[in-house]
């Protein structure tokens, strides 16, 4: 798991995975399209076709408490939505 981070399981991607063949995974910062591409394709045993990678920068926060300001960040992260060919499936609730 040095490259995947985790799936992201969110409304958007489940209907995406059942229309698209589309999934989502939060990876490391460093990596680029080649990496995720074999790390995917290792890990879950499928054919991906196409990789495309979003950078997110953190957002400030601050809030007011009893000792005053506090201030600081979110955390930067990196998306990965992954295409697959059309016969291969992804299925992460296959654990539980």
């Amino acid at each position: 798991m040095g490259i995947l981070i985790k799936p992201l399981v969110t409304e958007k991607l489940t209907i995406q995975g059942e229309k698209l063949n589309r999934y989502g995974f939060e990876v490391d910062r460093s990596a680029n399209k080649l990496e995720i591409k074999a790390a995917v394709e290792e890990m879950y045993g499928v054919k991906v076709l196409n990789v495309n990678t979003v950078n997110y920068h953190g957002k400030s926060k601050s809030r007011f408490t009893k000792a005053g300001l506090l201030s600081g960040r979110a955390n930067h992260y990196k998306k990965a939505f992954v295409t697959l060919a059309s016969e291969d499936k992804i299925d992460f609730y296959s654990n539980i």
